[in-house]
């Protein structure tokens, strides 16, 4: 059986004008073969000699084979250059001769721009054509080496007002930076370092931008008095602050917040006013 998308071992079944017949000697239908063009045929092939071949569509979608290494595979994820952009979508080079598509619809809103390198899987479409996809969600594995409290290194693909930001993690594996550990904005493709807060049931990686709870107090603290001494040693934030200003202001969530004005208090560094907070006196 013939494996679009796929590398396949066929044997050479006879040669033609346009290059050699190729078949599964294993296949059901003793009439299925592929082409293999005749600039892809080596010097001195036989019939019944084996040879390895990857099987795609090509410009007039016709099943061929081609001995060309592509960049990915069925199913796989890796990072394509985007070509051109046309009318349907962009053209990637994957490494044969017809340039792989990327369907407005598989883009984020921001639509990619000739010469950008893409996070990207392939994928077989409706039609039953080779397509690519940067909604790499169902691809990524569940199944990494990493730990509660391991530094990773991933690339954001995906953001979700009510999730979070999706992030493959080595860009192999599925993680999610929750929202609430959205300490600021990521965008698509943006390259990241993170923390493992926790390894979910089914595999997947949930992350943190933020240190371990102690380790992070002590950094929060210090942007906290750098922030009142560059505003002479006052701070319209206190623990009944809006979430969300807080946040943009100071790239921490309330609680984070709260817990370090909290510690600074108890050190005797600041008070905490209705309104504000103060640098104390000798600080």
């Amino acid at each position: 059986m013939l494996k679009l998308g796929e590398k396949q071992t066929l044997q050479v079944e006879k040669p033609v004008p346009m290059g050699v017949y190729l078949k599964d000697p294993k296949a059901e239908d003793p009439e299925e073969h592929v082409l293999l063009p005749r600039n892809q045929v080596p010097e001195g092939c036989e019939v019944g000699q084996k040879l390895e071949v990857f099987i795609y569509l090509d410009s007039e979608d016709r099943v061929i084979a081609t001995r060309k290494e592509p960049r990915l595979c069925l199913h796989e994820i890796g990072y394509l250059t985007v070509k051109e952009v046309g009318r349907i979508g962009a053209f990637l080079d994957w490494g044969l001769d017809k340039d792989l598509l990327l369907p407005y619809h598989e883009q984020p809103k921001s639509h990619v721009k000739p010469g950008q390198s893409v996070l990207c899987a392939v994928y077989l479409d409706k039609s039953g054509r080779l397509c690519a996809t940067m909604n790499v969600y169902p691809y990524l594995r569940q199944d990494s080496p990493y730990h509660a409290g391991d530094e990773v290194n991933g690339t954001v693909y995906q953001t979700s007002s009510n999730f979070g930001t999706f992030v493959a993690v080595d860009d192999i594996y599925s993680a999610l930076v929750p929202k609430r550990e959205l300490v600021r904005d990521l965008v698509i493709g943006e390259k990241i370092r993170a923390r493992v807060a926790r390894v979910k049931p089914d595999g997947k990686l949930d992350l943190s931008l933020r240190e371990q709870k102690g380790t992070q107090i002590e950094i929060d603290g210090k942007i906290i008095l750098q922030m009142l001494e560059d505003n002479g040693g006052h701070l319209a934030l206190t623990d009944r602050s809006d979430p969300e200003k807080i946040r943009s202001q100071m790239h921490m969530s309330k609680v984070e917040y709260k817990r370090a004005i909290g510690h600074l208090y108890r050190n005797g560094e600041i008070t905490i006013g209705e309104n504000e907070i103060t640098l104390k006196d000798g600080n």
